[in-house]
């Protein structure tokens, strides 16, 4: 059977659950490895992937024989045979955060299911912590992300838009062995870095300007994420201390993220350097990273997560001085037991581009 599919029907028994229904494509894609459109469904019975026409060549393709798992077109399945899947569970899970109130008063006549219980978040938690193929594929998404950072301190010109820049980033990722983005890309300079997510606009980059890069690449569903501030020609003393400021701060707070430290700590800290240079931590300091771009845990001062050893978190201090610039910097990190391993390396010091 499939590792992670036999893990998950563990932790169902240890709760009473007899079987689920997944829906989230991420939570499929982590369980089986398909990327198609369809639903999961999970019995003591068997294990069923539901699909169209459209995707039963790929998925047959993608589905080995150790993985016991069926796979059924949607057109040829009957109201019988959705009503006898969950005929032998009493209890199954459904992801009460993926489904509408609608689609839940659906599975329960759909499936005639005796009690629908909320999955809190069961296959996410297995998430959390990476496997070797996982990190495997995170290292090499940062890989990716790491080189077109050096590329950009090429391709970066006055006079180029942030559009521009945002284009090139897109395209280096296609044409490097990447998926794609691992999110929408933020390109902002000048005082649009004081927004924290703000979208490319068609602002020119002039000499002088912050630019704001917030980006990474995805390798095999699995995504980067890192952010840079850097300056074209020249940069101000006040930009500068800041900057330096926030980069010290950064990497203080990167000696505090280990296995079994409290994000609500780690972010506290934050809070607390950035209080006494009467700034405020506006966004979280950091978040989970792999298949989704912002996964559990949450290192935030509201967060009661824990971290654990094989986590992938970020480290994303900012600060934003509304109308003038604003400087972030983020590294995607992984969680040791004694300490954490900055898997984005690219350059942080003060940075500015000579045109």
């Amino acid at each position: 059977m499939n590792q992670r599919i036999s893990l998950l029907k563990d932790k169902m028994s240890t709760n009473n659950i007899d079987g689920m229904i997944v829906e989230n494509p991420l939570n499929i894609k982590y369980l089986t490895g398909l990327d198609a459109e369809g639903i999961l469904l999970i019995s003591k019975k068997e294990d069923v992937f539901i699909t169209d026409a459209r995707y039963i060549e790929s998925v047959n393709n993608t589905i080995t024989i150790g993985d016991n798992l069926t796979i059924c077109d949607l057109a040829d399945l009957t109201e019988d045979d959705y009503l006898n899947f969950f005929k032998e569970c009493n209890r199954v899970y459904f992801e009460e955060d993926y489904v509408t109130y609608k689609e839940y008063h659906n599975i329960i006549r759909k499936y005639n299911i005796q009690e629908t219980v909320e999955a809190n978040h069961i296959i996410e938690k297995m998430r959390e912590q990476k496997d070797s193929e996982e990190l495997a594929n995170i290292e090499k998404a940062c890989n990716i992300t790491d080189s077109c950072f050096l590329h950009l301190q090429d391709f970066i010109k006055v006079g180029m838009t942030e559009k521009q820049i945002a284009f090139e980033i897109k395209k280096f990722f296609i044409e490097n062995g990447a998926d794609g983005e691992a999110f929408d890309t933020i390109v902002a300079s000048g005082s649009n870095s004081s927004m924290p997510h703000a979208i490319p606009t068609d602002k020119k980059i002039e000499n002088g300007d912050p630019v704001l890069i917030d980006f990474g690449a995805k390798y095999k569903g699995y995504c980067a994420d890192m952010t840079r501030t850097i300056f074209v020609g020249s940069c101000s003393r006040e930009a500068e201390n800041l900057y330096n400021f926030v980069l010290q701060t950064q990497e203080n707070a990167f000696t505090r993220y280990r296995d079994g430290a409290n994000a609500k700590d780690i972010a506290g800290f934050v809070q607390h350097e950035f209080y006494n240079h009467k700034f405020n931590l506006v966004h979280a300091l950091g978040h989970g990273v792999g298949l989704y771009i912002h996964e559990r845990p949450v290192i935030s001062e509201k967060s009661n997560d824990i971290l654990k050893e094989k986590m992938v978190v970020t480290n994303e201090p900012g600060i934003y001085i509304n109308g003038l610039f604003g400087i972030r910097i983020e590294d995607t990190l992984l969680i040791n037991k004694l300490n954490a391993t900055n898997l984005t390396k690219s350059n942080k010091n003060l940075l500015i581009l000579n045109n």
